[in-house]
């Protein structure tokens, strides 16, 4: 009777019969890295513990399958030996978003896989749930509501790691959004309210009057007022009765609330729970035929790419978003997506790209606001452009270039939007600071600290962490010295708020 064939656990080579080892002896030799053979993955039970969610259960039967140690685990997670042994006896269990991610992506979880964890979301109709996730699927009118209602919901652990592992399909979102067909929109009649255009029209004053309070006094206290707003919003749009006209002029009251409480709660350093309300609001933009609420969703994106999130995405929604508007007279727009663009550059250090987007946005925004410009983006303006300039140059390592750029600004900033101006300045500071004036920084940052009384604004908060860091270079001065004493008291202040 022919023996089965074994393999090596680390290579996949076919094992020698006469050796009881489960890796062959050049891998025993060379010590090579471990990693878990896709075959691993293919095993039943294994996809049946990666879909409950029992990482314990996936761990020991991975290395059952993979011919891999606890201690090949550790160098592939970074966990413990200790840990891992925890995990696979049920002592511990894996409670943190980011720790799933590290451990999975440690694992090399194959991409076709990843749907699998959505297994036990939620208790209704699975299918929704997927057909909501995949932004290939048909952009409907029910799906942009399911996606806005579940970011309103807040946090969803599984949906968020599935997210985090999958950034292809935030580049899908961005891609559909340019060619897929726009939504049917007509509902009626219906048990619910019927929507007017004047009801719509009251409904978008909150909205901006929440916009104006944002930028003088920070969006802490704005995101559960703005997401309530929402909420009353997406009733409308589940039970309301109206035409298609006033669908669309919904959806677009819609979509630009939802892409100002996904600021705000950006802003407030909910970072993925604020992308959610930004792909919603995509969707809404989407269906309310306004390219230009289109192009502002993809903006905030392209925020959350080059803050915290993938560069390169946020190129690829600023060049988009100007692809959407370009048959509009809308050069204040178009200025503020090439901003966009260039900060994704800069993040990238792509010095010559960054620079080019940035002269085309100064050349726009001196041509004045277009016909088309939308009324919301009323503080686009030179300040703006070169406050971005010097945000630019900070990424690409030119701070005396920076704090040039940041010292042209300042005197076009409004004084009304005190949290922008705070920002840009913390920034200038730093710039200073970095540039060897350790003088001209400490000064610049008290003069921000003086400002800040008032503001919440965890964006604001870790511009002046990296202001702080930047004068802890020069304690020994005394000027930085008592800008540090200010600061970190008042940072410690803010944090008990």
């Amino acid at each position: 009777m022919k023996m089965p064939i074994r393999v090596c656990g680390r290579c996949g080579n076919a094992l020698s019969q006469y050796n009881p080892d489960l890796v062959c002896a050049p891998c025993s030799r060379a010590g090579t890295v471990p990693t878990v053979p896709d075959r691993a993955w293919r095993d039943d039970q294994v996809q049946r513990a990666l879909a409950a969610w029992d990482f314990g259960e996936l761990l020991r039967l991975l290395r059952r399958r993979s011919g891999l140690s606890q201690m090949d685990l550790r160098a592939l997670t970074g966990l413990t030996q200790s840990y891992i042994s925890d995990l696979e006896n049920g002592r511990k269990q894996l409670g943190s978003r980011d720790s799933i991610i590290d451990l999975l992506n440690g694992l090399g979880l194959p991409s076709d896989l990843r749907p699998l964890l959505l297994t036990p979301l939620w208790d209704r109709d699975r299918s929704t749930v997927s057909d909501t996730l995949d932004p290939a699927m048909p952009w409907t009118a029910d799906r942009m509501v399911t996606s806005l209602e579940v970011a309103v919901g807040g946090p969803m652990k599984r949906r968020s790691v599935l997210t985090a592992l999958s950034g292809a399909g935030l580049t899908q979102s961005i891609l559909q959004s340019a060619i897929a067909p726009r939504e049917a929109l007509a509902a009626g009649p219906r048990d619910g309210t019927r929507v007017t255009i004047p009801l719509l029209a009251s409904l978008q004053t909150t909205t901006d009057a929440l916009r104006q309070l944002d930028a003088s006094s920070g969006s802490g206290t704005l995101a559960s007022t703005a997401k309530q707003h929402l909420q009353v919003l997406l009733g409308l749009m589940k039970t309301g009765t109206f035409d298609e006209r006033t669908g669309q002029r919904l959806a677009a009251v819609t979509a630009d609330t939802a892409i100002q409480t996904g600021w705000y709660t950006f802003d407030g350093g909910k970072h993925e729970e604020a992308q959610r309300f930004f792909l919603g609001a995509l969707r809404a933009a989407h269906a309310s035929a306004d390219s230009r609420l289109r192009a502002a969703a993809l903006s905030f994106l392209a925020i959350h790419g080059y803050s915290v999130g993938d560069p390169r995405e946020a190129v690829t929604a600023a060049r988009t978003a100007r692809q959407i508007i370009s048959d509009q007279d809308a050069p204040a727009l178009h200025a503020m997506l090439l901003t966009r663009q260039a900060r994704g550059h800069a993040r990238l250090r792509e010095e010559r790209h960054a620079l080019a987007a940035l002269e085309e946005a100064e050349a726009l925004c001196a041509k004045g606001p277009g016909e088309d410009d939308p009324h919301w983006l009323y503080w686009i303006n030179p300040g703006e452009i070169l406050g971005q300039r010097g945000s630019c140059f900070l990424e690409l390592g030119r701070p005396i270039d920076a704090a040039t750029a940041f010292a042209a600004a300042r005197g076009m900033l409004s004084r009304d939007e005190t949290r922008t101006r705070a920002q840009f300045l913390s920034r200038a500071a730093t710039a200073q600071m970095r540039a060897g004036d350790a003088d001209a920084g400490c000064a610049t940052g008290q003069e921000v600290l003086t400002m800040v009384d008032g503001i919440q604004s965890a964006r604001l908060d870790e511009h002046l962490g990296s202001m702080l860091r930047e004068a802890r270079q020069f304690n020994s001065a005394a000027p930085a010295g008592q800008l540090l004493d200010r600061g970190e008291a008042l940072l410690k202040d803010r944090a008990r708020v």
